[in-house]
This record gives C-alpha cells, sequence and structure tokens, in this order.
C-alpha cells in the first residue's frame, strides 16, 4: 500500500484547507484510514479516521469545523478543514491499516496564523 498525501499550506485564522490522501496498491483489504496530527511540543493526535463500514471518529478539537470523506473509486480520503485556528498548526498524516499493518504517507504541513 502507498499513501499519497497533499493539500497543506498556509491559511489564515479562520480559513479553510483540503487534504488528501490517496492509496495505491493493495488497497482492497484496507480497513482503516485516517489523518494524525504532529505539533512541536504536543501528543501527536488522531484527527479523523474512517473505518471500512465508513464509521468516522474525530478529535473534539476538531468537531464542527472538519469534515472527513472518501472516494472509493479513487481511494482517497479527504479531509475538509474549515475554520482553522492556530492551535491547528502541525504536520498532518495519513495512515491506512491493512490487514493489521500500518502505512503511513508523507505529512503535509498546515500552518495557520493568527
Amino acid at each position: 500500500v502507498q499513501l499519497q498525501a497533499s493539500g497543506g499550506g498556509l491559511v489564515e485564522s479562520g480559513g479553510s484547507l483540503r487534504l488528501s490522501c490517496a492509496a495505491s496498491g493493495s488497497v482492497s483489504g484496507i480497513y482503516f484510514m485516517g489523518w494524525y496530527r504532529q505539533a512541536p511540543g504536543k501528543q501527536d493526535e488522531l484527527v479523523a479516521a474512517i473505518s471500512d463500514a465508513g464509521a468516522i471518529t474525530y478529535a473534539e478539537s476538531v468537531k464542527g469545523r472538519f469534515t472527513l470523506s472518501r472516494d472509493n473509486a479513487k481511494n482517497t480520503v479527504y479531509l475538509q478543514m474549515n475554520s482553522l485556528k492556530p492551535e491547528d498548526t502541525a504536520v498532518y498524516c495519513c495512515k491506512a491499516v491493512y490487514y493489521s499493518m500500518d502505512f503511513w504517507g508523507k505529512g503535509t504541513l498546515v500552518t495557520v496564523s493568527s
């Protein structure tokens, strides 16, 4: 499984960004895809995730602002991030779980200026 993440960048507080994570390879065995974020001095955080059944989980800190969606035809998950705050600044990493094995995409930096 290979993951290609994209969509990070610099945005002002209150702005929006959309992250994409495209999976390729043996995607039929993937049962979990999600976005984590890593910020300096903070614990790594699961931002949002979706199971193969379509159940979506969000971190409390992003509920109501972020929306995770999936395009099965493109094997891609999207993280729509609205009302961004400076505390959302982090490296966002996409993860897929394939038959109990974890695969990670290259992180994408999101910077929210105040």
